[in-house]
């Protein structure tokens, strides 16, 4: 760990402490989609219906989404590593309240809460890409984001099996311990970085942070193709539970966290995005990810009576979202290093407020279209992708031709900003 550099780009850092911090991402993001699989167990023993039920993942996405626009950009005002570790312990504590509620309305709460700390691995994923050499971030950020993106699969998998062995509660009490070893580890060994914090207040910070979008377009592009990315990939993973668990599926919890298994093949196109970013293809893999994701939907629609389109449907989904997703990363991280946490800020709390307005209309649609009504919902909200990302390329071709206006900058050295 000694021979990384704390400040600035360039340092490099260490395979073990990159394997860390992959880890680190993905078990803060897993607490977020422990109650995908376990919906219909966790509504028959706390009593409350499918509907309500479902409500647990759109808390879980806006709690991740409100965290994003009020904790992550203090990753640009504080010492960063006593941020991550703060927001690791935390999270830790109120997956403890989710493991002991007593009702739906605590463990929808806490569940919310938990999300808004859980945030603490946007604070790791520009800290690799700060710590990383300018040529190797694109595979950094990968493989960082392959870490957050199994931790967000496999969490279901992992979920239904624990369920199985010992009640849905299982689930929240191992999450918990783990969240403690991570807060004790990155402690121990990510370096020291940032925390002079200049002459910005907090308000000037999130001032300065919604200020992206007015300042950068290729932000605001990026933003939405995210978001429209990720409601595609939430409607999916919010009503596949209750097309698993019914006719003519008729799965366990277990056998339906099992899922995260195929989603997890996807996410490992992350690690080949980040190399292909790295070589400058950058658009053609966020090209070809908004294009799959329309075709995805396609072989998920036979998925409702046949387990093996869905099975090839939800491989192309994954695959199609992380292109999208690592693609566009590695497009912002290069605007401003020194607003590296706001531009992560602004996008991420964008990527998740897609999510979870495509958790909510899923249960919506799902109750009054079924399976054929969450399929056409996935495939619009996929096509929007492909629109937005033409019309990105328009706009970026269309500016390159006046420089004179498309250099504007946010000012970052005055009192509040």
């Amino acid at each position: 760990m000694t021979a990384m550099r704390p400040h600035g780009d360039g340092g490099g850092l260490s395979p073990g402490l990159l394997l860390l911090m992959s880890v680190a991402t993905g078990l803060a993001v897993a607490g977020n989609y422990f109650a995908q699989p376990l919906l219909d167990v966790i509504g028959r023993e706390l009593a409350i219906g499918p509907s309500r039920a479902a409500l647990l993942v759109t808390a879980a996405q806006g709690g991740y989404a409100l965290g994003l626009i009020l904790l992550v950009p203090l990753g640009d005002l504080m010492e960063r590593r006593r941020l991550a570790v703060s927001l690791y312990a935390v999270t830790a504590v109120f997956l403890l309240v989710s493991a002991t509620a007593p009702n739906g309305t605590v463990l929808l709460v806490s569940t919310a809460l938990t999300a808004l700390t859980s945030v603490g691995a946007q604070v790791v994923v520009p800290f690799a890409a700060t710590l990383a050499d300018p040529a190797e971030r694109g595979r950094v950020v990968g493989t960082v984001m392959t870490g957050l993106m199994l931790g967000l699969l496999l969490a279901r998998t992992a979920s239904g099996a624990l369920s199985e062995l010992g009640g849905w509660r299982t689930v929240y009490w191992v999450n918990a311990a783990l969240m403690v070893l991570m807060a004790v580890l990155l402690r121990t060994f990510l370096p020291r970085l940032g925390g002079d914090g200049g002459n910005r207040s907090y308000l000037g910070l999130l001032r300065s942070t919604v200020a992206m979008f007015r300042y950068e377009p290729l932000l605001r592009w990026r933003a939405g193709i995210a978001a429209l990315s990720l409601a595609s990939f939430s409607v999916l993973w919010t009503a596949l539970t209750f097309l698993l668990v019914g006719s003519p599926y008729g799965w366990s919890e277990s056998a339906v966290g099992l899922f995260g298994l195929v989603g997890a093949v996807g996410a490992l196109t992350a690690l080949v995005a980040g190399r292909l970013a790295d070589r400058g293809l950058v658009q053609i893999v966020t090209g070809a990810g908004t294009v799959l994701l329309v075709a995805s939907w396609a072989a998920i629609s036979a998925g409702g009576r046949s387990l093996i389109w869905l099975l090839a449907g939800v491989i192309v989904l994954d695959l199609a979202h992380q292109a999208v997703l690592n693609s566009s990363q590695n497009v912002l991280y290069a605007l401003r290093p020194e607003a590296r946490n706001r531009i992560n800020s602004a996008f991420m709390t964008s990527l998740f407020v897609g999510g979870a307005v495509g958790s909510a209309l899923a249960s919506v649609v799902w109750s009054t279209g079924g399976w054929t009504g969450v399929c056409v919902l996935g495939a619009l909200l996929s096509a929007g992708t492909v629109v937005l990302w033409c019309l990105e390329r328009v706009t970026t071709n269309r500016a390159a031709g006046r420089p004179s206006k498309t250099s504007v900058r946010i000012p970052t050295t005055t009192t509040g900003e």
